[in-house]
């Protein structure tokens, strides 16, 4: 006689345990009000599959060349991307960010 093999439990997913339709991170809860995403919202693109940091100031750029590569490459990147950086005499996600990461 075989045996039958019980499945095991699956773990729910993210969009299921939560009161949300959206990732945090796509919400105002996980956007830190000074610029770029705060723990949360990186928590949540995380489990999405992101690999996200946050984000390096120019302080901690001087402590590892690795890190002030990754620097200098976020703000040659996101200094070139068109768009304002006032709306409505309130700055803009991306001024924001620029200014966390001292671009």
């Amino acid at each position: 006689m075989a045996t039958k093999v019980r499945a095991k439990k699956r773990k729910p997913s993210v969009k299921m345990t939560k009161k949300y339709k959206t990732a945090a991170w796509t919400r105002s809860a996980g956007k830190n009000p000074e610029g770029g995403l705060n723990a949360k919202g990186r928590a949540s693109a995380k489990a999405e599959g992101s690999n996200l940091k946050p984000p390096v100031s120019a302080k901690a750029a001087k402590k590892s060349p690795k890190k002030a590569a990754r620097r200098r490459s976020f703000c040659a990147r996101m200094g070139g991307v068109k768009g304002p950086m006032m709306k409505n005499g309130k700055p803009t996600r991306k001024a924001l960010a620029l200014r966390k990461w001292d671009c």
